[in-house]
């Protein structure tokens, strides 16, 4: 297996280093715009190898897709964080620019492999990435839900005092502090409704400290988080090259599903060789598609700035 995680910066590495230690690829190429930088973080990396105990064989480039021939599984990270005074249409102009031309070059030498989107915003680069390379829709994946699943997650055993492994929680539509929707109603612990152990009041903290995860750690750190979406990546890239068919919430194309279409957003999917492979129907309440609908309606002005461009 050969994965290609494009972007070495904070995020992509976190992903690298993750699939490298998991062993989830036989090569793995780390890719770069900038000098040098690509090649050092994989130097830094290989050294880890003999104190780790893994084989992959870690490399890295500036700029030439040429070495990420052959690639099972392309992880895209690249792209530019929003700045001040920075408005929406001039950060999805600047990203929208960098994400066509990586899907471009890497389609010339993979035409084959799956692409991951981690780059944002998510939801309108993961519509891109379809649009623009004309791809089988399963082999477009947008990581967002699985990481704000996590953040889910994460919140739910703060408050239950117990392992977030022990927790099956989603949360569902886009990936943004106002359109994601954290799925309370069947978040379980061990098949049991954690809504048996918390009060409403919990509840609403838990939905809503879930919603601006993202917001609250770039408060906190000065940048945007790395982490735990680097990790989402490495756990999307081994579903797929371990066939796990392991269910995740990605931002996939639908077509009719949960009353949406030519849209890609975030929903339950099973992850496996192929891609994604199934989408599964939560049966949402009528509240829950409102607030989908919602959801995708904010995420469509956000894919119109795209006509613009």
């Amino acid at each position: 297996m050969k994965v290609t995680v494009v972007g070495a910066g904070a995020v992509g590495a976190t992903c690298a280093d993750n699939i490298a230690r998991a062993q989830l690829a036989d090569e793995l190429v780390l890719l770069d715009i900038k000098e040098g930088f690509a090649e050092g973080k994989a130097q830094d990396m290989m050294q880890t190898a003999a104190l780790l105990g893994f084989d992959t064989r870690i490399s890295g480039s500036t700029n030439d897709y040429a070495k990420t021939a052959n690639s099972d599984v392309v992880v895209i990270t690249s792209g530019l964080p929003r700045k001040p005074g920075m408005t929406r249409e001039e950060l999805i102009g600047t990203n929208a620019g960098i994400v066509k031309g990586v899907t471009e070059n890497i389609l010339k030498y993979s035409p084959d492999t799956i692409i991951i989107v981690i780059s944002n915003p998510m939801d309108t680069m993961t519509y891109l990435a379809l649009q623009s390379t004309g791809l089988p829709k399963n082999r477009i994946i947008g990581m967002g839900g699985t990481l704000d699943s996590a953040r889910f997650k994460y919140q739910l055993s703060q408050h239950l005092g117990c392992s977030p492994a022990d927790l099956n929680a989603v949360v569902v539509g886009g990936h943004g502090d106002t359109t994601m929707i954290p799925l309370m109603r069947l978040a379980t612990w061990n098949s049991a409704p954690v809504t048996n152990f918390l009060n409403e009041e919990q509840q609403k903290q838990i939905v809503a400290d879930t919603m601006v995860g993202g917001a609250t750690l770039t408060k906190l750190l000065g940048t945007s988080a790395w982490y735990a979406p680097g990790a989402a990546g490495a756990a999307l890239v081994e579903s797929i090259v371990r066939d796990e068919k392991k269910l995740f919430t990605c931002c996939v194309s639908l077509d009719g599903e949960y009353g949406q279409k030519d849209i890609c957003l975030g929903v339950p999917v099973t992850i496996g060789r192929t891609g994604w492979e199934k989408i599964l129907d939560f049966k949402l309440t009528a509240d829950e598609q409102v607030l989908f609908n919602k959801s995708a309606d904010a995420v469509r002005s956000m894919n119109d700035v795209l006509k613009t461009l």
